[in-house]
C-alpha cells in the first residue's frame, strides 16, 4: 500500500503548515480575546481556501474544487498546529450539507453563512419518546395554518439541546397517510414562548443533552425543506452525513493511545497492568481492531481520490466505530476497577484520576444509538450492502 501523497501534494502541505505558523499563535490569550482571535483566523483560513472547502463562495465558503487528498492534508496540519477547523456540531455536519444538496435558494442565504459563523446552533428534533429505532413513528404534530405550520409535540435526546437557537425536525403532516409518507422536514426558531426544554441528566452525570415539548410552536412554511410529506427522503440525507461524521477514524488513535497510557499507570498485583499478559493481550486485540478501522478509512480516502466509490465499506465505518469504542472501554473498565465506583469529576477539573473513564465507558452506551443503533446499522450493510432479503414479518 502507497500512503504517499505526492510532489504536488506535499508542497500543498508546506504551504498549508507556513499559513499555520504565520496565523496561529493563540498563546495567552485569555477567553474572550480568544473567541474574536479564533473566529478571525476562521476567515483567513477560508480565504486561503483552507477551511468551508465545500461551501460556495456566495454562502461565505472557499468554494474550492472536491480534492480528497488536499483536504486531508488539511486536517492533518491543522491537527498538528492544535488549530481550529469549521464551527462542528448539527449545524455544519448536518444542517448545511442537507441545504446544499435539499434546501431552496431562500433557505441556504438564512441558514448557512450563519451556522458557519456559529451564530446558529441547532438542535436535531427527531427522537421521540417510545419511538425507539422507528424514526418514521414520529406524533409530533404540524398542521397548516395560513402560510405557518403550528407545532404540538415533544422531542427528546436533542444533542446541543440547551444551547440550540434553532431545530431541525421531521413532524406529521398528514395523518392519514402511511408513516414514511405522512412526514414533513421543517426547520424553526426555538426563540418562541411555546417551546420549552429541559436538560437530561446522563448516566455520565453530564447534561448535554435535552427534551423539548412544543405547544402551538410556528415556522413558515418557507422553511420546510422538501416538498410536503417526503421529510422521510430528506432526513436521509441528513443521516448520511451524521453518520459520516460519527464513523470518522480520526479519534480513534488517540483513544487507543490514553488506553495504553492507563495501563501503564494503574496497577496489577504489585506491578503495572501492562506487565500482565493478559491486559496485554487485551490491548493487542483492540489494536488489531484499531488498526482495521484505520487501514480501512485509508482505502475510502484512496477510492475517493481515484473516483471511486467503496458502498459496502462505508456502511460499516460506523457500527466498527461503535463496537470498538465498546472495547475500549470495557478494557478501560477492567483496568480501573474499584475506581469505576467513585463520581468522575466534571471534564476540565484538575487531578482527575482513573476515574475520569467512566465518561468513555458510559458514553460509550450511547454510541450505540446515536445516529442509527447497531443493530438497524447491521441490517442497512446486510439489505442494501449484501442484499440479502428483509426479515419476514412474525408469524408470516
Amino acid at each position: 500500500m502507497d500512503l504517499s501523497y505526492g510532489a504536488e501534494n506535499e508542497r500543498f502541505r508546506q504551504e498549508v503548515r507556513e499559513f499555520l505558523e504565520r496565523e496561529w499563535n493563540p498563546a495567552e490569550l485569555d477567553r474572550a480575546a480568544m473567541k474574536d482571535y479564533v473566529a478571525t483566523f476562521r476567515q483567513k483560513a477560508t480565504g486561503k481556501g483552507y477551511l468551508y472547502r465545500a461551501i460556495p463562495k456566495e454562502f461565505g465558503g472557499s468554494e474550492q474544487p472536491i480534492d480528497v487528498v488536499k483536504a486531508q492534508v488539511i486536517r492533518e496540519e491543522f491537527a498538528r498546529a492544535r488549530a481550529p477547523m469549521e464551527v462542528g456540531g448539527n449545524g455544519m455536519n448536518m444542517v448545511v450539507p442537507t441545504l446544499l444538496e435539499r434546501g431552496t435558494q431562500e433557505q441556504k442565504d438564512a441558514f448557512i453563512r450563519q451556522t458557519m459563523s456559529g451564530e446558529y446552533v441547532w438542535g436535531q428534533g427527531y427522537s421521540e419518546p417510545g419511538s425507539g429505532s422507528d424514526l418514521a413513528s414520529v406524533r409530533t404534530k404540524a398542521v397548516l395554518d395560513g402560510d405557518q405550520w403550528v407545532i404540538n409535540g415533544q422531542k427528546i435526546w436533542t444533542s446541543q439541546g440547551m444551547d440550540a437557537t434553532h431545530m431541525f425536525m421531521l413532524a406529521r403532516t398528514e395523518p392519514g397517510a402511511p408513516k414514511h409518507a405522512g412526514i414533513t422536514y421543517l426547520l424553526l426558531s426555538l426563540d418562541h414562548p411555546g417551546v420549552t426544554r429541559r436538560p437530561i441528566k446522563q448516566i455520565t452525570g453530564g447534561a448535554t443533552f435535552c427534551e423539548f415539548f412544543f405547544e402551538d410552536v410556528t415556522t413558515p412554511v418557507a422553511w420546510q425543506v422538501g416538498d410536503r410529506g417526503d421529510g422521510w427522503n430528506v432526513s436521509k440525507t441528513t443521516l448520511k452525513h451524521e453518520r459520516a461524521a460519527i464513523g470518522s477514524a480520526d479519534g480513534l488513535g488517540h483513544q487507543f493511545a490514553q488506553l495504553v497510557k492507563l495501563a501503564k499507570s494503574v496497577e496489577r498485583n504489585g506491578r503495572p497492568a501492562i506487565e500482565d499478559p493478559l491486559v496485554r493481550d487485551a490491548l493487542v486485540r483492540v489494536e488489531g481492531w484499531a488498526l482495521a478501522h484505520r487501514y480501512s478509512s485509508y482505502r475510502l480516502f484512496s477510492n475517493a481520490a481515484a473516483g471511486e466509490e467503496t458502498p459496502m465499506v462505508g456502511l460499516m465505518m460506523k457500527l466498527l466505530l461503535t463496537e470498538i469504542g465498546h472495547d475500549i472501554a470495557q478494557t478501560a473498565q477492567d483496568l480501573i476497577g474499584d475506581e469505576a465506583m467513585i463520581e468522575a469529576a466534571p471534564p476540565g477539573t484538575k487531578g482527575r484520576g482513573p476515574e475520569k473513564w467512566l465518561d468513555q465507558i458510559m458514553g460509550s452506551l450511547g454510541n450505540s444509538i446515536a445516529g442509527g443503533t447497531t443493530n438497524i446499522q447491521r441490517n442497512i450493510i446486510g439489505e442494501r450492502g449484501l442484499g440479502l432479503p428483509r426479515d419476514q414479518a412474525m408469524g408470516a
